[in-house]
């Protein structure tokens, strides 16, 4: 008992000690002759009379920086960005004075460099924060008059494949959000949704590699962040764009924007239209024969999408939202698969043909309303309540052709409904300067109902009863978390716990128990579990942070891995669902280090992670055709080294490069499935990829973004995916003040964004191979309006993303962004 009582004594001086020391320089930095607030200007902190970089931020939408954690001593602070003169201020922090206010410093324009070369500002493009990364998209080239889909493809670490399926790191196990909630968003309709997200309606993409106890954690993966443009800027503004591409795609949109110390206010419409193309190679071998086949895709949607929402100031306590985003439209796809089938040494090859026609009306909707009340700075509640509602109706025709005779015909018809409400409330305190708690609670209800209709003749009057099927799923989630976060001197931390109990129903019913009254098969379960988080932070010299985190994540599967019902799509390959599938668990660890110059950043990500009950897709033979299905087959483990690097080379030229070398093993499995024992053997594998975004401003208001991308070989369930490679790039010309601007970009150069994978099943062999879109060179030209008035201060407003990151918790320059 002594020693404890000595030890807390000890934590409670270091404690007192550690606060007592700690001081902070905040200010405003506006233009010298327009006095307008300055955002994303880069503010440092040197020891007076030395040129080392001690810490520093970038200033916020409103120009304010604010950078704590400062010692006693003489600084000297450096205001510095491109197009204007550098600024320097001395400052003291003594016992006295913990806190130097600068209140606002001007800055001017470099009128000789402008004289030189006309400089088009860029934000920067990357952050780092302690449980995340920021992307600003906002300015990305290659991806304008492009979808979500296109930006992510652009995103380090994020890869985009054929289907549409979005993963992290090597792994689909992520969870994808927009504006800090799921949306609705599922494996089942993203894929979807982001295909048709305009890109313009993105200000930056989030990617949360390890979420902290505050956070869903769903996606063993991590989490990415859609978050879309809401600028709150006194006066009205908007812009108008309208572009097309070589391959027959255009859109259209405008958005609007009001903002006064009562109001603020947003809207945006917008239409596009896209046609695309794809296709697929593939040899299936066997001691008995083999069989190829050769697909190609071709298809268009056309797609409406409107966004409104409005925050209103009902004092400078009490803030009110409603938020509204839809989308809806129609796609039309053919796909045509010709099939060369062998038998060994018996007949001649048989060749047929399979021709599949398909078509479906989508809309989707999605509103929130939120009130927010502050008690004081730092110290609020927030609750939020949205609904979200997908559907979907498709219709597929399947012709089978041998011979220029129609050897078989079906036909399909699906409707998929899902809704989900949330309701979501979260409390903040900051205690103290370095101290702060939050603590919320998160449910969730999904209801998705899902019926699959199947005739066998052209008049559509002979429904075949064996393959009727209605999808039913219910899930209910209940989350309470809370988290504590402090500062001991140099060394900042973060712990957290979150217990989630949620509930599963569903059903895959027949013909016969839809209709005849013949007893469904239901598949319920219940579950609980405690996700801890722990996060820690320490600044060394020089401009060096180290992070070290720990998190418990899991994956459930969504509904389609739960439908038992078999997709005839390609008869020769059959899926379907599983439901006795159980979630994945993980626990992740990453040690972080950053390490800060004036011009450049370098930030190491180390991370291990172990999976149990992993689901992955597995194959099985019967006769000839292939099945496959999901299972929880085995555990894994995944190591890795994140290595991104920003290099600011010149006043006009920068780099962000990210490299991933990653280890991944998935232990070997066998068990029994229709009779027939299914095994996979041990395998591991190291592998990387790279990216490189590279960033010119050039003169006369030209910009140039250049993206290349590269992903070795990599292990996948039975199997492997051959590398691949990519590249974009993107320019852009700004006329007549910068309110008109043209884009030219150019995606996938090289044509070469193609999937091969090669999987062992027994002593059948099958290479593949899929790709989709190929090069496309789109045009884009973006008209900008308004009447801003100067920048005011305004009362507090609500973070895009609910969730934030915690504040004693420093960004890439070791500092904290916003005013107190």
């Amino acid at each position: 008992m002594k020693r404890l009582l000595t030890t807390a004594c000890l934590l409670v001086t270091v404690v007192v000690c550690a606060l007592a020391q700690s001081g902070a320089v905040r200010g405003k930095i506006v233009d010298a002759q327009s006095k307008d607030a300055l955002e994303f200007v880069t503010v440092s902190v040197t020891k007076a009379g030395s040129t080392e970089l001690l810490k520093g931020t970038v200033t916020d939408l409103d120009g304010n920086f604010n950078i704590q954690g400062l010692a006693n001593g003489s600084y000297t602070l450096s205001v510095t960005f491109v197009g204007y003169k550098e600024v320097k201020k001395d400052f003291a922090i003594s016992a006295q004075a913990r806190n130097a206010n600068l209140r606002t410093i001007a800055i001017r324009e470099d009128s000789k460099m402008l004289s030189e070369v006309q400089v088009t500002g860029q934000r920067a493009q990357m952050k780092f924060e302690i449980d995340k990364k920021v992307f600003d998209v906002d300015q990305n080239i290659a991806s304008t008059g492009g979808s979500a889909s296109d930006v992510l493809t652009n995103i380090p670490s994020v890869e985009v494949d054929s289907e549409g399926e979005v993963s992290l790191r090597g792994s689909s196990s992520v969870t994808v959000w927009i504006n800090g909630k799921a949306s609705g968003l599922s494996a089942d309709n993203r894929g979807e949704i982001l295909e048709q997200l305009p890109a313009e309606t993105i200000q930056k993409i989030e990617v949360i590699t390890n979420p902290s106890a505050k956070f869903s954690p769903e996606g063993s993966a991590g989490i990415i962040n859609i978050i879309l443009k809401e600028d709150r800027k006194p006066g009205y503004y908007g812009s108008v764009q309208a572009g097309g591409d070589n391959q027959g795609g255009y859109n259209a949109s405008g958005n609007i924007n009001y903002s006064s110390g009562k109001l603020d206010a947003y809207a945006n419409l917008g239409y596009r239209h896209r046609e695309h193309e794809g296709g697929n190679e593939s040899r299936r071998e066997d001691p008995n024969g083999f069989l190829d086949q050769k697909g190609e895709n071709l298809g268009e949607n056309n797609n409406f999408f409107g966004r409104a929402g409005l925050t209103w100031h009902v004092t400078r306590a009490d803030h009110f939202s409603a938020n509204f985003m839809g989308m809806f439209g129609d796609g039309d796809r053919n796909n045509d698969i010709h099939y060369i089938q062998s038998l060994g040494l018996g007949p001649a090859p048989d060749q047929y043909s399979r021709f599949t026609t398909s078509g479906n009306d989508m809309r989707m909707m999605n509103f929130d309303v939120g009130y927010k009340h502050d008690f004081g700075e730092d110290h609020n509640i927030d609750f939020t309540l949205s609904h979200y509602q997908w559907n979907m109706d498709g219709h597929s025709e399947y012709r089978t052709v041998r011979d220029e005779q129609t050897a078989s015909y079906q036909y399909q018809e699906n409707e998929n409904r899902s809704k989900e409400w949330e309701a979501q409330l979260d409390y903040v305190n900051k205690l103290s300067e370095n101290h702060k708690i939050e603590a919320g609670y998160k449910g969730t209800f999904e209801r998705e109902n899902s019926p699959v209709r199947t005739y066998g003749d052209e008049a559509h009057a002979e429904m075949q009863q064996s393959l009727y099927n209605r999808f039913i799923y219910d899930q209910d989630i209940h989350a309470l978390y809370a988290t504590y976060s402090g500062r001991l001197g140099k060394l900042g931390y973060q712990v957290g716990v979150r217990g989630e109990y949620w509930k599963v129903n569903s059903e895959s019913r027949s013909f016969d128990q839809e209709f005849n009254g013949q007893t469904p098969t239901f598949f319920e379960k219940d579950y609980f579990s405690l996700f801890p988080s722990l996060f820690f932070s320490y600044e060394l010299p020089g401009g060096n942070e180290l992070q070290l985190n720990y998190t418990r994540r899991l994956q459930r599967p969504w509904g389609g891995q739960l439908n038992s019902f078999r997709n005839i799509t390609d008869s020769t390959n059959i899926s379907y669902g599983n439901p006795e599938l159980q979630p994945q668990y993980s626990n992740a660890y990453e040690l972080n280090y950053i390490k800060n110059w004036e011009n450049h950043t370098l930030s190491l990500s180390g991370y291990y992670r172990t999976t149990d009950d992993v689901i992955q897709r597995i194959r099985y033979r019967e006769g000839n055709v292939m099945y496959s299905t999901d299972r929880n087959v085995t555990q894994s483990q995944s190591a890795g080294l994140e290595i991104v690097a920003k290099n600011k080379l010149t006043r006009a030229i920068d780099l962000t490069t990210t490299v991933n070398l990653f280890y991944y093993k998935l232990d070997g499995f066998r068990f029994m499935m229709a009779g027939q024992e299914v095994t996979g053997e041990s395998d591991e594998d190291f592998s990387w990829n790279a990216r490189m975004i590279a960033n010119v401003i050039l003169p006369y208001s030209f910009s140039l973004q250049v993206t290349g991308n590269y992903n070795a070989r990599q292990v996948v369930a039975q199997g492997y995916r051959k590398a691949n490679y990519s590249l974009d790039a993107g320019l852009r010309k700004s006329f007549w003040n910068k309110k008109l601007s043209l884009s030219i970009n150019a995606r996938d150069i090289l044509d070469s964004r193609r999937w091969k994978t090669v999987t062992q099943t027994g002593d059948t062999r099958m290479v593949s191979e899929n790709w989709r879109g190929g090069r496309r060179i789109g045009l884009t030209l973006t008209y900008s309006f308004g009447n801003l008035a100067p920048a005011k201060r305004k009362p507090a407003q609500r973070d895009n993303m609910r969730q934030d990151a915690d504040p004693t918790m420093m960004d890439s320059f070791g500092g904290e962004g916003g005013m107190d």
